[in-house]
């Protein structure tokens, strides 16, 4: 025993096993959580601007797409409301309200309940207290009644990111990408619906190829449809192997393609993305205030078709007065450094202001 008053005897020091500080196995962890340092970006600052500058996304970020042309659309005021009808990240909304104070507030909506309490906790950090900042769990369809219980007849400033979050592309738990390992899921809000395994169980080949023709304009529709439909997939690389499978003649960038829209066809489908938009565009007017800016950002072609022909038609009958004639797209600059903004499409409309 050690005479030294400072070091603890043997009796002293605790009892049980020694553990071991927990570290990565190995020099490229496989696990998702220990793979990307960047996932805590209050620990990896150095890591996060790497990434940035490389030209990619940080794991389990998301960088908002076409912010200042969004911004000049919608024209936030101070002391007006807005609506984030896909709050996501809160890349757009953190621009938002910085621009609605003093005096504005910002209802962000999301369907995704296990990224929403995260995205409030960040805007939370920025300073955006209760009264100017209401995060709810809703799918963008549901603006109506999400207006109702906030006690508003309308908002000024409303707008539709449709693009799919990085945080959720990138999370192989989720089940929206071929990136990692992960259960076929898909499902926006994990506890609602029917995964997509189950859909695709359950599909006919017919179904399944007008689903893919409808939802991704799949020029293999028809051979998938026959080769996939009623079989049951549990994990997303289990699907893309038989994806692969089904088109043996294909190279190998055209079946990477092919892989990536026929999880976007069945995304859009476990999710009831069209069913949903339409249900957004048919009650916009209704929701927004006199002199109103809305702003729809889609990443799909079925997407900005379905916005264009709701505008137009509202246009027509008066309850625009004036929308974007022309789709807008990012710059240049924005699709170099941020790749996947490069399908992105941006629609505005306005309402005619009180008489």
């Amino acid at each position: 025993m050690s005479d030294d008053p400072s070091i603890p005897s043997e009796d002293a020091r605790p009892a049980g096993p020694h553990r071991r500080r927990s570290r990565y196995s190995g020099k490229n962890p496989r696990r998702f959580e220990d793979k990307y340092k960047e996932r805590l970006p209050e620990l990896h600052a150095a890591t996060v601007a790497k990434v940035l500058a490389s030209g990619r996304t940080p794991a389990g970020m998301h960088r908002p797409i076409m912010v200042a042309e969004i911004l000049l659309t919608l024209d936030p005021k101070p002391g007006e409301v807005a609506i984030d009808a896909t709050l996501g990240y809160g890349g757009h909304a953190r621009e938002l309200l910085a621009r609605l104070q003093p005096g504005g507030r910002l209802i962000g909506l999301d369907a995704d309940p296990i990224e929403l309490p995260k995205t409030e906790a960040r805007l939370r950090a920025d300073g955006f207290g209760p009264e100017t900042l209401t995060a709810t769990h809703s799918n963008f369809a549901g603006l109506p009644k999400v207006l109702v219980r906030e006690g508003l007849t309308g908002a000024d400033c409303i707008l539709a990111d449709l693009g799919v979050s990085s945080m959720q592309l990138d999370d192989p738990g989720r089940g929206f990408s071929t990136k990692g390992e992960g259960p076929l899921d898909m499902r926006m809000n994990p506890g609602r619906g029917y995964p997509a395994s189950a859909l695709l169980a359950r599909l006919a080949p017919g179904a399944l190829t007008q689903l893919l023709r409808d939802n991704a304009d799949e020029p293999h529709a028809a051979e998938l449809g026959e080769q996939l439909a009623g079989r049951q997939f549990e994990t997303t690389r289990e699907l893309a192997g038989a994806i692969r499978a089904a088109m043996p003649g294909v190279e190998r960038e055209q079946a990477d393609l092919t892989v990536r829209r026929a999880f976007q066809a069945l995304r859009i489908a476990v999710n009831e993305e069209f069913s949903a938009l339409e249900t957004f565009l048919r009650n916009l007017p209704a929701c927004m205030n006199p002199g109103g800016r809305a702003a729809v950002l889609t990443f799909h072609s079925g997407e900005d078709r379905r916005v264009k022909k709701s505008f137009r038609a509202g246009l027509r009958s008066g309850l625009y007065t004036e929308i974007s004639e022309e789709v807008i797209r990012p710059g240049s600059e924005e699709r170099r450094e941020n790749p996947r903004s490069s399908s992105a499409k941006l629609r505005w409309a306005r309402k005619a202001p009180r008489e």
